[in-house]
């Protein structure tokens, strides 16, 4: 949740920042009115409870005095009458001022390029070469048809369009995939397993940001409220929802493997071939609860350990650092890693790694002590590591021969029972 107090002490550099983020500013404006409203309110509340007060102790020495005080009793029924009223249009008022922030996104950090789109993102690296072929390199969904892999069609019949059903070796490809990265993660990278629920609240949602902004965005349930995970960040984020940590256990870094679920609505990515915009896909995340002093550190040290399964895989790819028009709603700052696909002939985003500084702990109250004993907010992060329906996809395309076979990589075999290449069979 955007803090009421920037707002306060800075509307124009707020507005500012958000006019980057190409924000509704009329919400700062509602906000505004709404705040200023509600301090007033506190003060007409403060001053009549101070007379409530006043009037008791009045009422209690005139009974000790044997006096009548029916009148000065009738007069602080009408002070306890109006302090109600004020007390209910408080809450009315602390309602609509708190669903505004809620839509308010957060402010792009300093250090990102300022931009209406994708076309103003930053190339900040590459890594790796980019492969060639003595052949025309065909794309995923062509390979995976011939090898029969992966099936679309059935998948659509079983459920509808853009999912799909991974068989044979495709299957055990992508649960190689999933083990290969939580490995790496836990083992070599220093996170903690979490194998969290993916049925999901709303007020889990809300603390990471999907609500209620993107709530048509999702798949959920009628009854009871649920939804499904749109990525493993709400979930494990919202592990420490309410809760106050302590400085010295910081940062905790987790990483959690589940099925994501996405409506995808409109009409982008409607007719693409292939399964890299799927309505259910599988992904790895990365999520770190950091100090305000170490959070991007910790950002640029969470994007690494994401770049060290593309690295460990030997695939091709670049690091992007988004523009304020290409950021997600809750980020601060974001890097795309972007893996390159040869049939497609072109790059796909394979993992976000974001900093939310402290918007997302201020939706969830996640807090911390630090070591002077006072309560702060902490900042959160997350970056996919990685989403495999785009490696799967890259894996293809990357490491096909010519007669369409898949040559797996090396690190990948001990986990297909030392399968080296997938064959027609």
């Amino acid at each position: 949740m955007f803090d009421i107090k920037l707002i306060r002490e800075n509307p124009d550099k707020v507005k500012t920042d958000l006019k980057k983020k190409r924000a509704d500013l009329t919400l700062v404006d509602d906000a505004i009115v709404l705040d200023k409203k509600r301090r007033e309110i506190l003060g007409e509340v403060e001053k009549l409870k101070a007379e409530n007060n006043r009037v008791s102790g009045e009422i209690a020495r005139m009974k000790k005095e044997g006096k009548d005080a029916s009148a000065v009793i009738a007069d602080m029924k009408k002070v306890s009458d109006r302090i109600k009223s004020f007390d209910e249009e408080l809450s009315k008022v602390e309602t609509e001022l708190n669903t505004k922030l809620l839509y308010i996104p957060n402010v792009p950090n300093e250090s990102v390029p300022v931009g209406d789109d994708e076309k103003a993102n930053v190339t900040v690296r590459e890594w790796g070469q980019k492969p060639s072929f003595t052949f025309k390199p065909k794309p995923h969904w062509e390979i995976a048809e011939y090898l029969d892999i992966l099936d679309d069609k059935r998948a659509a019949k079983v459920t509808g369009a853009r999912f799909v059903i991974y068989k044979g070796m495709g299957a055990l490809l992508e649960r190689a995939l999933i083990n290969f990265m939580l490995d790496v993660q836990t083992r070599e990278n220093g996170y903690r397993e979490i194998f969290p629920p993916i049925l999901i609240n709303r007020e889990s949602m809300t603390g990471t940001g999907q609500l209620p902004k993107f709530e048509n965005d999702s798949f959920k349930l009628t009854d009871p409220d649920y939804f499904l995970a749109p990525t493993a960040e709400v979930p494990v984020t919202n592990i420490h929802r309410d809760e106050i940590l302590a400085e010295k256990d910081l940062p905790i870094c987790y990483a959690a493997y589940t099925p994501c679920f996405r409506k995808e609505a409109g009409s982008y990515g409607k007719d693409m071939k292939g399964i890299v915009r799927m309505h259910q896909f599988n992904k790895v995340e990365l999520v770190k609860f950091t100090t305000p002093e170490t959070s991007y550190a910790e950002h640029e040290k969470l994007t690494a350990d994401a770049e060290s399964i593309l690295q460990k895989l030997g695939l091709y790819y670049r690091v992007m650092l988004l523009s304020t028009g290409d950021m997600t709603f809750s980020s601060a700052k974001t890097y795309d890693l972007e893996v390159w696909h040869p049939g497609a002939d072109r790059f796909w985003e394979c993992s976000s790694c974001s900093n939310f500084e402290d918007y997302q702990a201020r939706r969830a109250k996640i807090r911390y002590k630090d070591k002077d004993n006072k309560v702060r907010y902490l900042h959160t992060l997350n970056g996919s590591g990685l989403a495999t329906s785009r490696l799967f996809p890259a894996i293809l395309e990357c490491f096909q021969t010519e007669n369409m076979e898949v040559v797996i990589p090396e690190p990948l075999r001990p986990y297909m029972g030392g399968v080296d290449r997938i064959v027609k069979k």
